[in-house]
C-alpha cells in the first residue's frame, strides 16, 4: 500500500475510532445507570426541552467567540491582512472535524494555520495565531484548576482521576515552560529544525541539495515570523493580546455553561459552580493526547464529577446529553465545514492542503 492509500484509511480508522469509543462509553454508562427510578423520574417531570436547545446554541456562540478570539489575534499579527469574523469563524468550525478525532484536539492546529496561510498570513505569523491561543488556553485553565480542585477536594474518590489530574496538570506546566523556551531562544530552535530535517532527509530517497537549501531557507525564516509574532503579542501587541484573553475567560465560560442547561432541561439544579469547576478538571484531562478526540476519556470523566453532583441514576442522560452537544455536534458541523473547504473528509491529509496552495 503506497502512501497516498495509507492516510486516507490512517482518517477513516481515527474517524471509526473516536465515534465507536465514544457511543460504546455512553452506552456502558447507561447500560449500568438506568434503573426504574430513572424511568420513573423521566414519566413524572416535566422535560424542558428549550433548555437543551439553549445549550445547543451555547455551543455555536462558543464556535464564534473562539473565532472572534482568533481574528484579534490574527489581525494583530499582519495589519496588512484583516480577516473577519464569519471567515474567522469558518476556520474555527472547519477545524473542529480533525481536532475531534486526534489526541489532544492536535489535528484541528494544522488546519488552523493553513486557512490563515490561505487568507494571506505567513506561516510564522499563521502559527503565532494559533498557538497564542494555546498559550492563552493553558493560562487560563492553569489559573482555574486550583478554583476546581478547592471545590472537588472532598469528592474525587476516584484514584485514576486524580492520576489523570495530576499527569494533565504536569503536561500543561511543561507545554508552557517549552513554550516560552522557544520564544527565548529562536536561533536555538533554528539549530534544532534544521538538524531534524537533515537527519530526516537521509530517508529520503531524492538527493537535491538546492531543495536542502530552500527547506533550511523557509525554516529560518519562519520561525523569524514566529518569534517576532510573539515579541509582538508581549510588546506592542499587549492590547490585542489582553483583549484575546478576556475573549478566553468568556470563550470558555460560555462551553462551560452548557452542562448547567442540560441539567436545568433534566430539572435539576443547575450546579453552576460546581458545573464550572467540573468542566475546568474534565478539560485537563481531555487535553492530554490519549483516544481519538478524548473519546471514552471524555465520557468517563463526565461521569465520575458529575455523578457527584447528580448521583447515578440521571448520570447516563446527562453524559449522553452533554457529548452530543459538545463532541457529535461538534464534528458533524466540522465535517460539512471540512468537506465544504477541502472537498473531502475522510481522505484529508497534508498533502492536500499543500495542493490547496
Amino acid at each position: 500500500m503506497s502512501k497516498v492509500e495509507k492516510k486516507p484509511k490512517t482518517i477513516k480508522i481515527s474517524i471509526i475510532a473516536s465515534i465507536i469509543l465514544s457511543i460504546s462509553f455512553i452506552l456502558i454508562i447507561l447500560k449500568f445507570t438506568i434503573d426504574p427510578s430513572t424511568l420513573e423520574y423521566l414519566s413524572t417531570v416535566t422535560i424542558r426541552y428549550e433548555y437543551f436547545l439553549g445549550a445547543a446554541l451555547l455551543n455555536i456562540l462558543y464556535w464564534f467567540l473562539w473565532g472572534a478570539r482568533l481574528m484579534v489575534l490574527s489581525n494583530a499579527i499582519d495589519k496588512h491582512v484583516k480577516i473577519g469574523l464569519w471567515e474567522s469563524t469558518k476556520i474555527v468550525i472547519a477545524n473542529l472535524f480533525l481536532a475531534g478525532i486526534t489526541p489532544s484536539m492536535a489535528g484541528g492546529e494544522p488546519v488552523r494555520i493553513h486557512l490563515l496561510n490561505k487568507n494571506g498570513m505567513s506561516l510564522g505569523g499563521a502559527t503565532a495565531s494559533v498557538l497564542g491561543e494555546r498559550l492563552l488556553d493553558a493560562v487560563f485553565i492553569l489559573i482555574c484548576v486550583p478554583f476546581g480542585l478547592f471545590v472537588f477536594k472532598d469528592r474525587i474518590h476516584n484514584e485514576i482521576l486524580n492520576i489523570g489530574l495530576t499527569i494533565g496538570i504536569l503536561v500543561f506546566i511543561a507545554a508552557v515552560l517549552l513554550f516560552l523556551y522557544v520564544i527565548k531562544n529562536p536561533d536555538k530552535v533554528k539549530s534544532f529544525l534544521v538538524f531534524l530535517d537533515r537527519k530526516l532527509s537521509r530517508f529520503s530517497k531524492k538527493k537535491d541539495k538546492s531543495k536542502g537549501k530552500q527547506i533550511v531557507d523557509r525554516i529560518n525564516r519562519e520561525v523569524d515570523n514566529f518569534h517576532d509574532s510573539m515579541v509582538f503579542f508581549l510588546g506592542d501587541g499587549k492590547k490585542a493580546f489582553i483583549k484575546a484573553g478576556i475573549i478566553t475567560i468568556i470563550f470558555w465560560s460560555t462551553g462551560f455553561m452548557i452542562p448547567s442547561m442540560i441539567l436545568l432541561g433534566l430539572g435539576l439544579p443547575p450546579f453552576i459552580l460546581e458545573s464550572y469547576a467540573a468542566q475546568v478538571l474534565l478539560l485537563v484531562i481531555v487535553m492530554m493526547p490519549t483516544t481519538p478526540g478524548s473519546a471514552g476519556v471524555a465520557e468517563g470523566g463526565a461521569y465520575a464529577l458529575y455523578s457527584v453532583l447528580i448521583g447515578s441514576s440521571l448520570i447516563g442522560v446527562f453524559v449522553l446529553l452533554f457529548r452530543f452537544i459538545t463532541y457529535h455536534m461538534n464534528l458533524i458541523a466540522g465535517a460539512i465545514f471540512q468537506y465544504r473547504i477541502f472537498k473531502s473528509v475522510a481522505s484529508f491529509s497534508m498533502d492536500m492542503i499543500k495542493k490547496q496552495k
